[in-house]
Protein backbone atom coordinates (compact mmCIF):
# COMPACT_ATOMS: atom_id res chain seq x y z
CA UNK A 1 0.00 0.00 0.00
CA UNK A 2 1.07 3.47 -0.89
CA UNK A 3 0.81 6.14 1.80
CA UNK A 4 0.77 9.44 0.67
CA UNK A 5 2.65 12.01 2.88
CA UNK A 6 0.19 15.04 3.57
CA UNK A 7 0.93 18.50 4.49
CA UNK A 8 1.01 17.61 8.31
CA UNK A 9 3.71 15.49 8.04
CA UNK A 10 5.57 17.39 5.83
CA UNK A 11 5.98 20.50 7.82
CA UNK A 12 6.59 18.32 10.58
CA UNK A 13 9.36 16.73 8.92
CA UNK A 14 10.35 20.41 8.13
CA UNK A 15 10.02 21.43 11.82
CA UNK A 16 11.63 18.46 13.26
CA UNK A 17 14.68 18.54 10.52
CA UNK A 18 15.29 22.61 11.10
CA UNK A 19 14.29 23.58 14.41
CA UNK A 20 14.54 20.46 16.38
CA UNK A 21 17.77 19.96 13.74
CA UNK A 22 17.26 16.13 14.78
CA UNK A 23 19.74 13.78 12.87
CA UNK A 24 18.71 11.76 9.76
CA UNK A 25 18.20 8.36 11.51
CA UNK A 26 15.78 10.18 14.19
CA UNK A 27 13.70 11.64 11.79
CA UNK A 28 13.17 8.69 9.43
CA UNK A 29 12.24 6.52 12.91
CA UNK A 30 9.87 9.75 13.81
CA UNK A 31 8.27 9.59 10.19
CA UNK A 32 8.33 6.24 10.01
CA UNK A 33 6.00 5.55 13.17
CA UNK A 34 3.32 8.16 11.41
CA UNK A 35 3.33 6.12 8.49
CA UNK A 36 3.09 3.14 9.89
CA UNK A 37 -0.24 4.39 12.38
CA UNK A 38 -1.67 5.63 9.19
CA UNK A 39 -1.62 2.08 7.27
CA UNK A 40 -2.85 0.97 9.91
CA UNK A 41 -6.15 3.08 10.47
CA UNK A 42 -6.32 2.81 6.11
CA UNK A 43 -6.77 -1.47 6.72
CA UNK A 44 -8.95 -0.53 9.47
CA UNK A 45 -12.00 1.46 7.73
CA UNK A 46 -9.76 4.37 6.03
CA UNK A 47 -7.70 7.44 6.88
CA UNK A 48 -9.38 10.50 6.38
CA UNK A 49 -7.77 13.39 8.72
CA UNK A 50 -5.27 13.05 11.62
CA UNK A 51 -7.78 15.57 13.54
CA UNK A 52 -10.63 12.79 13.06
CA UNK A 53 -8.78 10.15 15.05
CA UNK A 54 -10.44 9.19 18.43
CA UNK A 55 -8.48 7.41 21.90
CA UNK A 56 -10.65 4.41 20.68
CA UNK A 57 -8.61 4.09 17.30
CA UNK A 58 -5.39 4.69 19.39
CA UNK A 59 -6.87 1.96 21.65
CA UNK A 60 -7.10 -0.47 18.73
CA UNK A 61 -3.85 0.56 17.45
CA UNK A 62 -1.77 -0.06 21.01
CA UNK A 63 -3.75 -3.66 21.22
CA UNK A 64 -2.47 -4.72 17.51
CA UNK A 65 1.25 -3.47 18.53
CA UNK A 66 0.72 -6.01 21.41
CA UNK A 67 -0.66 -8.78 19.33
CA UNK A 68 2.46 -8.72 17.22
CA UNK A 69 4.76 -9.21 20.24
CA UNK A 70 6.84 -5.80 19.74
CA UNK A 71 9.25 -5.03 22.61
CA UNK A 72 7.68 -2.99 25.34
CA UNK A 73 10.32 -0.30 24.61
CA UNK A 74 9.66 -0.78 20.58
CA UNK A 75 5.69 0.40 21.45
CA UNK A 76 6.50 2.61 24.05
CA UNK A 77 8.57 4.50 21.30
CA UNK A 78 6.26 4.10 18.69
CA UNK A 79 3.27 5.93 21.38
CA UNK A 80 5.91 8.56 22.56
CA UNK A 81 6.75 9.07 18.55
CA UNK A 82 2.91 9.97 17.54
CA UNK A 83 1.91 11.77 20.91
CA UNK A 84 4.91 14.38 20.21
CA UNK A 85 3.69 14.43 16.87
CA UNK A 86 -0.30 15.15 18.35
CA UNK A 87 1.58 18.13 20.08
CA UNK A 88 2.51 19.90 17.21
CA UNK A 89 -0.76 19.21 15.11
CA UNK A 90 -2.50 20.69 18.08
CA UNK A 91 0.12 23.87 18.36
CA UNK A 92 -0.44 24.75 14.46
CA UNK A 93 -4.28 23.87 14.70
CA UNK A 94 -4.11 21.39 12.45
CA UNK A 95 -6.07 19.03 15.03
CA UNK A 96 -7.76 20.11 18.93
CA UNK A 97 -7.46 16.87 20.64
CA UNK A 98 -4.19 14.40 21.12
CA UNK A 99 -5.80 11.12 21.27
CA UNK A 100 -2.44 10.35 21.99
CA UNK A 101 -2.17 12.16 25.13
CA UNK A 102 -3.40 9.26 28.23
CA UNK A 103 -2.50 6.36 26.49
CA UNK A 104 -1.15 3.89 29.06
CA UNK A 105 1.58 0.84 28.41
CA UNK A 106 0.46 -2.58 30.19
CA UNK A 107 2.92 -2.16 33.13
CA UNK A 108 5.85 -4.96 32.72
CA UNK A 109 8.77 -5.81 35.01
CA UNK A 110 11.96 -4.10 33.86
CA UNK A 111 14.65 -6.31 32.52
CA UNK A 112 18.05 -5.48 33.73
CA UNK A 113 20.80 -3.90 32.31
CA UNK A 114 23.48 -6.47 30.39
CA UNK A 115 27.24 -5.56 31.54
CA UNK A 116 30.32 -7.27 32.37
CA UNK A 117 31.97 -8.21 35.01
CA UNK A 118 35.72 -6.17 36.03
CA UNK A 119 37.67 -9.59 35.10
CA UNK A 120 35.38 -10.14 31.50
CA UNK A 121 36.16 -6.95 30.91
CA UNK A 122 40.37 -8.23 31.05
CA UNK A 123 39.66 -10.63 29.32
CA UNK A 124 38.59 -8.75 26.18
CA UNK A 125 41.23 -6.36 26.52
CA UNK A 126 43.98 -9.26 26.24
CA UNK A 127 42.43 -10.33 22.73
CA UNK A 128 42.40 -6.60 21.65
CA UNK A 129 45.83 -6.42 22.70
CA UNK A 130 46.59 -9.49 20.71
CA UNK A 131 48.79 -7.85 18.00
CA UNK A 132 48.92 -10.62 15.94
CA UNK A 133 45.58 -8.33 14.25
CA UNK A 134 47.11 -5.68 11.89
CA UNK A 135 44.08 -3.54 13.14
CA UNK A 136 44.91 -4.26 16.79
CA UNK A 137 45.49 -0.77 18.06
CA UNK A 138 42.30 0.53 16.58
CA UNK A 139 40.58 -2.13 17.88
CA UNK A 140 42.58 -1.78 21.38
CA UNK A 141 41.86 2.46 21.41
CA UNK A 142 37.97 1.78 20.49
CA UNK A 143 37.35 -0.75 23.50
CA UNK A 144 39.23 1.73 25.76
CA UNK A 145 36.97 4.45 24.26
CA UNK A 146 33.80 3.09 24.25
CA UNK A 147 34.42 1.74 27.74
CA UNK A 148 36.35 4.14 29.08
CA UNK A 149 33.33 7.16 28.34
CA UNK A 150 30.17 5.05 28.27
CA UNK A 151 28.92 6.96 24.79
CA UNK A 152 26.53 5.55 22.90
CA UNK A 153 28.42 4.09 19.88
CA UNK A 154 27.18 6.82 17.15
CA UNK A 155 28.83 9.23 19.77
CA UNK A 156 31.82 7.06 19.21
CA UNK A 157 31.09 6.26 15.39
CA UNK A 158 31.33 10.32 14.66
CA UNK A 159 33.51 11.44 17.12
CA UNK A 160 36.12 13.51 15.53
CA UNK A 161 39.60 14.47 16.53
CA UNK A 162 38.97 18.01 17.70
CA UNK A 163 37.16 16.51 20.23
CA UNK A 164 39.50 14.71 22.00
CA UNK A 165 41.70 17.14 24.47
CA UNK A 166 44.67 14.91 25.51
CA UNK A 167 46.48 17.52 27.66
CA UNK A 168 43.24 17.29 30.19
CA UNK A 169 42.12 14.00 29.35
CA UNK A 170 38.34 15.03 27.78
CA UNK A 171 36.32 14.01 25.33
CA UNK A 172 33.39 16.56 24.26
CA UNK A 173 30.77 13.96 23.18
CA UNK A 174 27.67 15.74 21.43
CA UNK A 175 25.20 13.48 22.19
CA UNK A 176 21.07 13.09 22.03
CA UNK A 177 19.48 16.16 20.85
CA UNK A 178 22.45 18.40 20.40
CA UNK A 179 23.22 18.43 23.81
CA UNK A 180 27.16 18.50 24.31
CA UNK A 181 28.64 16.83 27.28
CA UNK A 182 32.46 16.27 28.46
CA UNK A 183 33.15 12.87 29.39
CA UNK A 184 37.21 12.12 31.36
CA UNK A 185 38.87 9.30 30.32
CA UNK A 186 41.79 7.51 32.20
CA UNK A 187 45.50 6.52 31.42
CA UNK A 188 44.88 3.25 29.41
CA UNK A 189 42.54 5.06 27.05
CA UNK A 190 45.20 7.62 26.49
CA UNK A 191 47.62 5.54 25.90
CA UNK A 192 45.88 3.66 23.55
CA UNK A 193 44.10 6.17 21.54
CA UNK A 194 47.61 8.22 21.02
CA UNK A 195 49.35 5.58 19.69
CA UNK A 196 46.60 4.60 17.43
CA UNK A 197 45.84 8.05 16.08
CA UNK A 198 49.78 8.56 15.65
CA UNK A 199 50.95 5.64 14.21
CA UNK A 200 47.75 3.69 12.23
CA UNK A 201 45.41 6.08 11.54
CA UNK A 202 47.44 7.77 9.01
CA UNK A 203 47.92 4.56 7.31
CA UNK A 204 44.18 3.88 7.05
CA UNK A 205 43.40 7.20 5.73
CA UNK A 206 46.48 7.92 3.23
CA UNK A 207 43.65 7.96 0.42
CA UNK A 208 41.32 10.26 1.97
CA UNK A 209 43.31 12.66 4.44
CA UNK A 210 40.45 14.96 5.02
CA UNK A 211 38.42 12.24 6.88
CA UNK A 212 38.91 13.73 10.59
CA UNK A 213 36.30 10.98 11.85
CA UNK A 214 38.64 8.91 14.75
CA UNK A 215 37.57 5.70 14.12
CA UNK A 216 37.97 4.48 10.58
CA UNK A 217 37.79 0.87 8.88
CA UNK A 218 40.40 -0.86 6.96
CA UNK A 219 39.76 1.47 4.13
CA UNK A 220 39.77 4.62 5.72
CA UNK A 221 36.40 5.84 5.57
CA UNK A 222 34.40 6.27 9.10
CA UNK A 223 33.31 3.11 10.71
CA UNK A 224 29.70 2.98 11.37
CA UNK A 225 27.68 1.79 14.51
CA UNK A 226 27.36 -1.83 12.72
CA UNK A 227 31.68 -2.01 12.07
CA UNK A 228 31.79 -1.20 15.46
CA UNK A 229 29.53 -4.04 16.34
CA UNK A 230 31.28 -6.31 13.88
CA UNK A 231 34.66 -5.55 16.02
CA UNK A 232 33.10 -5.83 19.29
CA UNK A 233 31.53 -9.10 18.12
CA UNK A 234 35.28 -10.71 16.77
CA UNK A 235 36.91 -10.14 19.96
CA UNK A 236 33.93 -11.90 21.72
CA UNK A 237 34.45 -15.00 19.16
CA UNK A 238 38.34 -15.21 19.97
CA UNK A 239 37.80 -14.95 24.09
CA UNK A 240 37.01 -17.49 26.21
CA UNK A 241 33.57 -15.48 27.17
CA UNK A 242 30.14 -16.70 26.51
CA UNK A 243 27.08 -14.84 24.85
CA UNK A 244 26.68 -12.21 22.51
CA UNK A 245 27.75 -8.45 23.18
CA UNK A 246 26.62 -5.48 21.62
CA UNK A 247 27.93 -1.79 22.57
CA UNK A 248 25.39 -0.87 24.60
CA UNK A 249 26.61 -3.15 27.06
CA UNK A 250 29.96 -1.57 27.41
CA UNK A 251 27.82 1.79 28.47
CA UNK A 252 25.93 -0.40 31.02
CA UNK A 253 29.36 -1.73 32.33
CA UNK A 254 30.90 2.09 32.41
CA UNK A 255 27.85 2.89 34.61
CA UNK A 256 27.83 -0.27 36.96
CA UNK A 257 31.30 -0.06 37.58
CA UNK A 258 31.51 3.53 38.22
CA UNK A 259 28.81 2.77 40.70
CA UNK A 260 30.07 -0.14 42.13
CA UNK A 261 32.88 1.49 43.46
CA UNK A 262 31.43 4.36 44.72
CA UNK A 263 29.97 7.11 42.11
CA UNK A 264 27.32 9.03 42.90
CA UNK A 265 23.88 8.81 40.59
CA UNK A 266 24.51 12.62 39.67
CA UNK A 267 27.75 11.94 38.64
CA UNK A 268 27.05 9.00 36.21
CA UNK A 269 23.61 11.12 35.28
CA UNK A 270 25.72 13.71 34.08
CA UNK A 271 28.16 11.16 32.67
CA UNK A 272 26.17 9.07 30.66
CA UNK A 273 24.18 11.91 29.22
CA UNK A 274 20.82 11.04 30.84
CA UNK A 275 18.26 13.91 31.40
CA UNK A 276 16.21 12.35 33.83
CA UNK A 277 17.84 10.69 36.93
CA UNK A 278 15.10 7.97 36.81
CA UNK A 279 16.85 6.67 33.91
CA UNK A 280 19.89 6.11 35.73
CA UNK A 281 18.51 4.68 38.49
CA UNK A 282 18.05 1.35 36.75
CA UNK A 283 21.52 0.93 37.19
CA UNK A 284 21.06 0.79 41.21
CA UNK A 285 19.99 -2.70 40.58
CA UNK A 286 22.30 -4.33 39.52
CA UNK A 287 24.78 -2.69 41.93
CA UNK A 288 23.16 -4.47 44.97
CA UNK A 289 25.78 -7.03 45.96
CA UNK A 290 28.17 -4.36 46.42
CA UNK A 291 25.70 -2.46 48.44
CA UNK A 292 24.97 -5.48 50.94
CA UNK A 293 28.42 -5.83 50.93
CA UNK A 294 29.42 -1.95 52.09
CA UNK A 295 26.45 -2.62 54.75
CA UNK A 296 27.74 -5.65 56.37
CA UNK A 297 31.15 -4.15 56.04
CA UNK A 298 30.36 -0.28 57.80
CA UNK A 299 26.83 -0.37 59.09
CA UNK A 300 27.37 -0.81 63.34
CA UNK A 301 24.23 -2.63 63.21
CA UNK A 302 24.34 -4.76 60.64
CA UNK A 303 25.94 -7.72 62.96
CA UNK A 304 25.75 -8.97 65.86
Amino acid sequence: MIIMVTTEEKLYRDYLQSERQYSALTLKAYLSDIDEFVAFLERNGGFQTFKTVQTLDVRVYLNDLYERHLARTSIARKISSLRMFYQFLIANHFATDNPFENVALRKHQNHLPEFFYETEMQVLFEIAYDQKDPLWQRNAALLECLYATGARVAEIATLTLSQIDFQQRLILIHGKGNKDRYVPFGHYAQKAMQQYIAQLRPELVANCPENTVVFVNHRGQPITAAGITYILNTLMNRSTLTGKIHPHMLRHTFATHLLNNGADMRTVQELLGHVNLSTTQMYTHVTRESLQKNYQSFFPRAKK
